[in-house]
């Protein structure tokens, strides 16, 4: 089994994610390889809460341009992990 730390890259915290939150859903960005199963793994042993669902989706990467120069930033995968009722995580940036 994988470590958290080896899953989970960081929480994403933006508008949307905080008015998720209100529902019992935390957003993640996580390694692109991980699947649905070591992902509730690594949110329950790093949070302590119990993880009903895990919705997973790819993100391409976008465009980026500098003058002449352009590039492409890389294509990630993001987590949308529900929690049980009345669960929370408080400290969003403690166990990752």
């Amino acid at each position: 089994m994988k470590e958290p730390v080896q899953v989970v890259q960081r929480p994403l915290i933006s508008e949307k994610s905080y008015a998720a939150m209100a529902e019992g859903k935390y957003l993640f960005r996580v390694r692109r390889d991980a699947n649905k199963t070591e992902i509730a793994l690594a949110i329950a042993e790093a949070f302590k809460v119990d993880v009903v669902s895990v919705n997973t989706m790819h993100v391409r990467g976008k465009e980026r341009r500098r003058g002449r120069v352009h590039g492409f930033q890389p294509d990630w995968k993001k987590a949308v992990v529900t929690l049980a009722p009345g669960q929370k995580i408080e400290n969003l940036f403690q166990g990752v």
